[in-house]
């Protein structure tokens, strides 16, 4: 039973006594919270001290008209939904009041059912109008956000780590990949700390030679070298109570991870060519593709500095772990690019799934999401099939152990699949392959599939062609003869 909340309120409006508390009544048994009123202006009243999802409203009525009412509770309340009742209809009454907004337009006597029909309707049209605007609210709210979709529980578990120490305002550390998701990550914990409504900026250490990421970071006075023609502030000073994020930070050169060190230590700076101390107010995030450990033993980076920056240490894994997440992350860029591109693209084929799921994506998040744009901007109808990929995304798994030979058909060169020279055991490529039963390759089959699905069966079952209740039959089958031959283990031969 739905709350209170969520049971459309009605506001019946009729001076004829009689004609409103049956309608009342009628609604209230059909499950409405069904109010009346006996005129225009105690309907306004009561407009103006509840929320309702529809009014039904007499035409003909002294003093505020129905036609009136219905303007005004467009003009108040443009989700509320307006029924007009009359006893007096003719086409310029009923053309008026469609015109100005109303949801329809009955005439008396009525039948009851045609009431009924037409109220549901009416509720079920705000009902979605309500849900559409929560909606737009909500996405609006995280618009700029960043949106970490997982359903890996390594990756919840760092994420409840970055919301624990986000409010802390410590330095945290992020080590990842390329492409694993450092700034969305760093973005997170900037979005659940105390200064998310202040900036966030970013900066590649490593794409700026030492004297630009100097400039970039400190800002410089008038004069302080050749072309310096007025004061620059640096990015320190724009990402004041907000988040300075160092993306790459051991790529930097050692004269700079001095300075870097002299602002953790002092939350200070002077830009250059300046004498006057300014504040750092700012929390620093830092991010890494290397070791940061290792480059601090090669003495490339300063151990002190790496203390400093290394109060927290976020550590993002790559997706080829987080498997589970590629169909979830997949379906996320498809609804975006196609959304932004324009074109109808609405699902990935089973197929496409699989080819995904057997890639390592050495590019990690990145790569995925470049792959799916592609397939997208190249797709010519409703699904992303496995020809939009490029050649040799997931066409083979890394247990297989076949090399590319090429080979003559009708004067043209092919790839052939053919078992490697050795098999690691010193046994000949020529030795005969064990083929193994039908039986065994489907149980093997669905089990690599469900293994790719991270576990998720419905998704499993779309991945192989087949609906949920098959996979389920097959799952059962397959523990009913582990048992099986469990038992005939344990019986002895006669």
């Amino acid at each position: 039973m739905a709350s209170p909340d969520e049971t459309p309120r009605v506001l019946v409006v009729d001076d004829e006594e009689i004609a409103r508390h049956n309608l009342a009544h009628v609604l209230a048994r059909e499950g409405f919270i069904a109010d009346c009123a006996d005129c225009g202006e105690a309907a306004l009243e009561q407009l103006a001290l509840a929320r309702y999802d529809l009014v039904l409203t007499d035409l003909r009525m002294p003093g505020v008209d129905g036609m009136a009412l219905l303007r005004e509770t467009r003009r108040r309340s443009p989700h509320t939904e307006v029924i007009v009742i009359t006893a007096h209809a003719n086409a310029g009454s009923a053309v008026e009041a469609m015109k100005s907004g109303a949801f329809y337009y009955i005439e008396k006597p009525f039948r009851l059912p045609e009431v009924r029909k037409v109220v549901r309707e009416a509720a079920e049209k705000v009902r979605l109008k309500r849900e559409n605007a929560t909606l737009k609210a909500a996405l609006d709210d995280a618009a700029g956000r960043p949106q970490i979709l997982t359903n890996a529980p390594a990756m919840r578990q760092l994420l409840t780590v970055a919301a624990g120490v986000a409010p802390t305002d410590c330095n945290v550390l992020i080590v990842g990949a390329t492409g694993a998701g450092k700034e969305v990550l760093a973005r997170y914990v900037h979005q659940h700390s105390r200064r998310a409504t202040g900036p966030f900026v970013a900066i590649n250490c490593g794409a700026l030679s030492e004297e630009l990421l100097a400039n970039e970071l400190f800002g410089h006075e008038r004069g302080a070298f050749t072309g310096a023609a007025g004061v620059k502030p640096g990015l320190i000073e724009a990402a004041a109570g907000g988040t300075l994020f160092l993306d790459e930070v051991t790529e930097m050169t050692p004269a700079m991870q001095v300075k870097l060190l002299r602002v953790l230590q002092e939350r200070e700076f002077y830009r250059l060519g300046g004498t006057q101390p300014i504040a750092a107010s700012v929390r620093f995030l830092a991010a890494t593709n290397r070791d940061p450990a290792k480059r601090v033993a090669e003495g490339r980076f300063r151990q002190d500095l790496y203390f400093r920056l290394n109060v927290v240490t976020l550590a993002l894994p790559p997706l080829a772990e987080r498997r589970g997440d590629i169909p979830l992350l997949a379906l996320h860029f498809l609804s975006n690019f196609a959304q932004r591109m324009g074109k109808a693209v609405a699902e990935i084929a089973p197929e496409t799934f699989e080819r995904l799921l057997a890639h390592d994506y050495p590019g990690n998040i990145r790569e995925l999401e470049n792959l799916i744009e592609r397939g997208v901007a190249l797709a010519p109808g409703a699904s992303l099939t496995p020809d939009l990929l490029p050649p040799g995304i997931g066409c083979r798994t890394p247990a297989e152990k076949y090399t590319e030979t090429p080979t003559e058909t009708h004067g043209a060169p092919r790839i052939a699949a053919t078992p490697a020279a050795d098999d690691g055991e010193g046994r000949a490529a020529s030795e005969p392959t064990r083929i193994a039963p039908l039986a065994e390759v489907e149980r093997r089959h669905i089990l690599d599939a469900l293994e790719h699905a991270g576990g998720n069966r419905a998704l499993a079952a779309r991945l192989l062609g087949i609906d949920r209740v098959s996979l389920w039959r097959k799952l059962r089958r397959f523990e009913e003869d582990a048992n099986g031959a469990e038992s005939a283990d344990d019986t002895p031969l006669e």
